[in-house]
């Protein structure tokens, strides 16, 4: 499984990815995948670690090279509030962002 091309559907279709990250089973929320450092990053809500909701939902940075991504879950989100395609962190290294 080519997990930049699932990345890229969750984000196109606004819908969550089950992944590993640390160790830790995590479903997130992908609002948008980036470079920084010529390494990719997507920057995702987490949705549940380890099967429990987080205390707080935040967009959190994960990069790509420790994410084992399982699939695509059938799970629908809401935009942030936290996230802004026109951060100065996305300028110019943006591949593809949530459509706002």
């Amino acid at each position: 499984m080519d997990k930049n091309r699932v990345i890229l559907q969750a984000i196109a279709l606004r819908s969550c990815i089950q992944a590993t990250y640390n160790r830790m089973a995590v479903k997130l929320a992908p609002h948008i995948l980036y470079t920084r450092h010529d390494e990719l990053f997507v920057d995702a809500v987490t949705v549940e670690r380890d099967g429990q909701p987080p205390r707080e939902q935040k967009l959190g940075t994960f990069k790509l090279a420790g994410l084992a991504v399982s699939g695509i879950v059938e799970c629908d989100f809401a935009l942030s509030a936290d996230f802004d395609p026109a951060a100065d962190k996305y300028d110019g290294v943006t591949l593809f962002a949530v459509d706002a």
